[in-house]
């Protein structure tokens, strides 16, 4: 059942999952009015026993995942001296999502998710303890990292689908956009963590050991899908196996304005807009001429902003698309901004907010996208989703490092600023069209309101006027 060409402006649908009764058979009770679940206790999930045990299991997994990043360029740069082949490494790692996401997603819908995340957590697990094993006993080469790297992107493909799309199983309708922020707000804490914990194994004992806590941590999620309550997991429908269905999925998401826009929206940020290793590199070096140690500066005040936006997500009940619209048309401005910042002080407190309104991009359309889609389609449609926000990146570097070599780094990020914004003017404004909605211009407590409402209000406002 589609949830309507007016979802996009209302809070997220909660149609495809609040009818489905929880595996113990039980029937839910009504979700509460929409007005009362707009905000919501900000660790509301963590009630929950099996997303508790599963938010746990990630908290350890995520930072042994950035130690890993880092370790592993670290090595091929060591072993090579490119920095090509660490570019190398980075593509094999993402190509098999641009290029296998849609038929992961496939595989998603037809699997039950908790036996496929065991299944690809281990094999990411034995990657990095394999790639420790080469490294600590000296018989490493730059061939094994890019071997291993494959082996990671290839069981992505599946992971990243299933994932996402399991914490519906977990939380239920009702507390995904809290689940998704948190989760969220758990992957951006690990980004403060795991670099620094990895620099200072690399540095002290060698990146053997940041590849051997990775591998290790694994320990932890499988623990926690181990040990979870199958009773107490919501029944979700799982799509048969036949012929046709990455074509009917692809069918499904182009039939509905509530998934498309959102998904095409992404990607324009993604692929223009995202690539900050290359405008924050750049800018670090030629702009302000002050080497690694702004370019780190830049990176964690940006994850401190992405981590505020991810709790400040977690407190709202419900996922408006609409405010993804505005969080993409504020996050290209203050792109824009950046790019004419005279100071590096200024540039560096900019990346806070534009930390905290990718993150408010990030999960307002993936709680959305969720929420709009059909259980049995769910795994396709997220596959989609991520193969369009992770494969944008790989496509849009090149295009905005020739545009920041050739123009300077403030003409890139300006550049790529000004796409996201104009990107997000234009669909929403596509999608309050599709929702049968209008602009409305009014005044309130001193100030101006503008804003959406439906179309039949606007007329009649302006009869009353």
């Amino acid at each position: 059942m589609s949830s309507g060409s007016g979802a996009h402006s209302a809070p997220a649908p909660t149609t495809h999952d609040s009818d489905s009764p929880p595996a113990g058979g039980a029937r839910r009770a009504p979700s509460p009015p929409t007005e009362a679940r707009r905000r919501t206790s900000m660790f509301a999930s963590l009630k929950i026993r099996n997303y508790r045990l599963f938010f746990l299991g990630q908290a350890v997994s995520n930072i042994g995942t950035w130690m890993q990043r880092i370790a592993q360029d670290w090595l091929v740069l060591s072993l090579t001296g490119s920095a090509t082949a660490v570019g190398v490494t980075t593509a094999l790692q993402f190509l098999p999502m641009l290029l296998l996401g849609l038929y992961g997603g496939v595989l998603v819908d037809r699997l039950p998710k908790r036996g496929t995340l065991l299944v690809t957590q281990v094999a990411m697990a034995v990657t990095g303890l394999a790639l420790a094993l080469l490294t600590l006993t000296g018989r490493v080469e730059v061939w094994h990292v890019y071997v291993a790297a494959l082996a990671v992107g290839l069981a992505t493909v599946v992971d990243n689908p299933a994932r996402q799309s399991f914490v519906t199983e977990m939380v239920g309708p009702d507390q995904l956009q809290n689940a998704v922020s948190l989760n969220s707000a758990n992957f951006q804490s690990a980004r403060l963590i795991g670099p620094a914990v990895a620099g200072l194994l690399i540095t002290g004992v060698g990146t053997g050991w940041a590849f051997l806590f990775n591998g290790l941590s694994f320990v932890a999620p499988v623990a926690g899908l181990l040990l979870m309550r199958a009773r107490e997991l919501h029944a979700v429908e799982r799509a048969p196996r036949a012929k046709g269905q990455l074509r009917e999925g692809l069918r499904y998401v182009s039939g509905r304005p509530e998934l498309i826009w959102p998904i095409v929206l992404v990607g324009f940020v993604g692929t223009f807009a995202f690539n900050f290793p290359v405008y924050l590199s750049a800018f670090a070096d030629d702009v302000f001429h002050m080497g690694a140690g702004s370019y780190s500066l830049f990176n964690t005040l940006m994850a401190v902003g992405s981590l505020a936006g991810a709790l400040l997500a977690a407190r709202r009940g419900t996922a408006r698309l609409r405010v993804m619209s505005v969080a993409a048309l504020a996050f290209g401005v203050i792109e824009i901004v950046a790019a004419a910042s005279p100071t590096l002080w200024m540039f560096a407190l900019l990346m806070i907010p534009l930390g905290l309104f990718g993150m408010t991009i990030n999960v307002t359309a993936n709680t959305g996208i969720q929420m709009a889609t059909d259980q049995a389609m769910r795994g396709r449609v997220m596959a989609l989703y991520m193969m369009v926000f992770l494969g944008g990146s790989p496509i849009g570097a090149p295009i905005v490092g020739w545009v920041t070599d050739t123009y300077g780094p403030r003409a890139g990020l300006a550049a790529g600023g000004a796409v996201a914004a104009l990107a997000a003017t234009v669909i929403g404004l596509v999608m309050a069209r599709t929702g049968g909605l209008r602009l409305s211009v009014g005044w309130a407590h001193g100030h101006p309101v503008v804003r959406f409402v439906p179309r039949e209000r606007c007329e009649e406002l302006a009869a009353v006027a």
